[in-house]
C-alpha cells in the first residue's frame, strides 16, 4: 500500500486537557477516509497537526514522505488543499479576482479556474463580489481554491454544509473526479449518506479516540442484528428473529395483504455510530 498519511500513537495536549489519546491510522494514496465524530471529538484538531497548524505532542505523523517537523515547508503547503473554518476569501472582489490572486499564486492555468467553477454549477457568477453571494455559493468558491493547483492531499472540513442536496451532488462528483485522479482526501462530516457515499473507510472518533474503522459497508454489517421488522396497514411494528424456528411465521408476513413494509435490522452509518459511541453525530 503506498501510504500518504500516516499517524502512530498520536496524542495532543493542550494543558490538562488531552484532545487525542493516541490515534493510529493509515491512509492510501487516491483513498477518501472519512473523520466521523461529534463537536469537540478531535477532528479539526487532527487535520491541523496535518496540516502543520499544531503539532503532536507525542507520537509519528507522516505526510507525503515529511515528518511533521517539516510541514511549514513552502513545497509541503504547496502539495495541499484545505478548506476549513480558517479558510477565507476577499469579500470585495469578484470570483474571478479570488481565484485570479490563487491561480498566479501556485502557477495555475485559466482553464483550470474556468473548469473548477463550472464543476461547482457557478461559471455564470464569475463577476460577482463575494460580499453579494450567499453562504452556500461562498463555500463553494472556498472548494474552488482548495483544489485549483491539483493538490496531491485535500483535507475537507465539513465542505457541503449550507449546501443544497442538488449542489451537494455536483460537489460529490468533482471530489469522486479528483479521488479518480489519484489526489487522497480526508473529510470530516455530519452527513452519513455523504460519508457512506463518498468515503473508502470511516473512522469514528469519539474523545480523542477512534472507537471503530472500516468501510461503511463492513461497519454497517457488523453492527446489523438478525431481526426481521414487519409493518402493518393499521400502523403496528412486529419484530421477528430470523431463525429457522420462525421460519414459518416469517413466510407468512411474507405473502400477508396487510403488511405493507418487510426490512432487515440493516444499520444506517449514523446508526452505527450511535451504537458505537452513544452519541448522535451532531
Amino acid at each position: 500500500m503506498d501510504r500518504v498519511i500516516i499517524l502512530e500513537n498520536v496524542k495532543k495536549h493542550f494543558g490538562n486537557e488531552e484532545a487525542l489519546k493516541g490515534m493510529t491510522v493509515e491512509i492510501a494514496k487516491g483513498e477518501v477516509f472519512g473523520l466521523l465524530g461529534p463537536s469537540g471529538s478531535g477532528k479539526t484538531t487532527t487535520i491541523k497537526i496535518l496540516t502543520g497548524e499544531l503539532g503532536p505532542s507525542e507520537g509519528r505523523v507522516e505526510v507525503l514522505g515529511r515528518s511533521h517537523e517539516s510541514f511549514n515547508s513552502t513545497q509541503y503547503v504547496k502539495s495541499l488543499g484545505i478548506l476549513s473554518d480558517n479558510s477565507a476569501l476577499y469579500e470585495r472582489l469578484t470570483v474571478k479576482d479570488n481565484l485570479a490572486l490563487f491561480r498566479k499564486l501556485y502557477n495555475t492555468e485559466q482553464t483550470k479556474v474556468d473548469q473548477v467553477l463550472k464543476d461547482v454549477g457557478l461559471e455564470k457568477h464569475i463577476d460577482k463580489r463575494v460580499k453579494d453571494l450567499s453562504k452556500g455559493m461562498k463555500q463553494r468558491i472556498l472548494l474552488c481554491k482548495a483544489v485549483l493547483h491539483e493538490p496531491e492531499v485535500l483535507f475537507l472540513d465539513e465542505p457541503t454544509s449550507a449546501l443544497d442536496p442538488g449542489t451537494t451532488e455536483s460537489i460529490h462528483a468533482m471530489l469522486l473526479k479528483i479521488k479518480a485522479q489519484g489526489t487522497t482526501i480526508m473529510l470530516t462530516t455530519h452527513n452519513m449518506d455523504e460519508a457512506t457515499a463518498l468515503c473508502d473507510t470511516v473512522a469514528f472518533l469519539n474523545n480523542g479516540t477512534i472507537t471503530d474503522m472500516g468501510s461503511s459497508e463492513s461497519l454497517r454489517q457488523a453492527y446489523k442484528t438478525n431481526e426481521i421488522h414487519i409493518t402493518y396497514r393499521n400502523g403496528t411494528t412486529r419484530h421477528i428473529q430470523r431463525t429457522i424456528e420462525n421460519r414459518s411465521q416469517l413466510e407468512k408476513a411474507l405473502f400477508d395483504p396487510e403488511a405493507v413494509n418487510i426490512e432487515s435490522d440493516y444499520p444506517t452509518l449514523g446508526e452505527v455510530f450511535k451504537k458505537v459511541t452513544g452519541k448522535e453525530l451532531v
